[in-house]
């Protein structure tokens, strides 16, 4: 997932825990309740009342101390909470099972490892098909930062998604030589397969050409964008019957793939939560290929990797620009 897709709905409270529509649900249903109540900070480290949820995590003093008896009071009440949401997800999850199929009538070929391969193909011997729809365009040197942390995590579970019934594929634009090279760099082992040569990210909304820009505005997560670059993110989910009919069954864009990154959850439960305290308060501030930590450097909006010594090493294909000046 790219950084760009998580600006378009940044967090309002930096390393709050993300729940999307969920957690508006939850409110609405649970309504608000009285938090415990915080130490008051010492004058001389008051914080400005206009200071934004970053600048104050940035001088982040400690929660109230309690007694165990009040603590456990405090988190029974968090725990009600979380059971909730624990079944609203489970709700929710059910009626993205249920939601009407769209026979794929058109017939993509992939450039694969092993030659051309059908959409069909890439279910290897399995009914159902994740698609990371990978950030990678033509031209790159090296895939986005943001869709490569969410791929860092596949790694080990391909063995059990394919225990029920689920094959993994990513797939770009970027020719099959430049995927596979990064790939290799990066060390993954999952199918990843070129789209160049077919319409599959244009039909899928994840790449625009020349004429889906004229007007400045794009197709992207079910509505009309402004556009800001030629290439974005997201994940879809396929379906084949015994008849080898395929069926798109689900696709989530934009912040839809936090839901594929673990590490959030285990973020969103410690003390500092993302820690996401800018410039741009999402993932760009600090997650880089993971062969890249310690190398200094910084992620653009468009979530390409810029090397501390280069303007833009990642893309030849086109300068890379601020989101203002897209």
């Amino acid at each position: 997932m790219c950084p760009l897709c998580i600006s378009t709905a940044a967090l309002a409270v930096a390393g709050a825990t993300s729940t999307g529509g969920l957690a508006a649900i939850l409110a609405r249903r649970l309504g608000a309740r009285k938090r415990p109540k915080r130490m008051p900070a010492p004058k001389d480290r008051a914080i400005d009342a206009r200071a934004s949820e970053p600048e104050r995590r940035m001088n982040m003093r400690p929660n109230e101390i309690v007694s165990r008896e009040d603590w456990l009071t405090a988190r029974r009440a968090l725990l009600a909470k979380e059971k909730e949401l624990t079944r609203l997800r489970d709700r929710l999850a059910a009626e993205r099972r249920a939601l009407p199929w769209v026979k794929v009538e058109k017939e993509y070929v992939f450039d694969g490892p092993n030659g051309k391969e059908t959409l069909a193909d890439l279910f290897a011997r399995r009914s159902q098909l994740f698609v990371k729809h990978f950030m990678f365009g033509p031209g790159w040197k090296e895939g986005c930062v943001g869709c490569s942390l969410e791929v860092d995590h596949v790694e080990g579970l391909l063995v059990h998604l394919e225990q029920r019934d689920v094959t993994y594929a990513a797939v770009s634009r970027a020719p099959l030589a430049e995927i596979e090279a990064f790939r290799k760099r990066m060390g993954w082992r999952f199918k990843w397969v070129s789209s160049f040569a077919s319409d599959f990210n244009y039909d899928f909304h994840v790449s625009f050409r020349p004429e889906d820009v004229r007007h400045g505005k794009v197709d992207y997560n079910f509505e009309a964008r402004d556009f800001m670059i030629e290439e974005l993110s997201g994940d879809s989910v396929f379906y084949k019957d015994a008849a080898g009919d395929v069926f798109h069954t689900y696709s989530t864009y934009g912040r839809g793939g936090e839901e594929f990154l673990g590490i959030y959850r285990y973020l969103d439960v410690t003390p500092k939560g993302r820690d996401e305290t800018g410039p741009r308060h999402d993932l760009s501030d600090w997650v880089r290929h993971h062969d890249r930590y310690g190398a200094g450097g910084s992620v653009e909006p468009t979530g390409r990797y810029v090397a501390a010594e280069a303007s833009d090493p990642c893309c030849d294909a086109e300068p890379s620009r601020s989101l203002s000046e897209r």
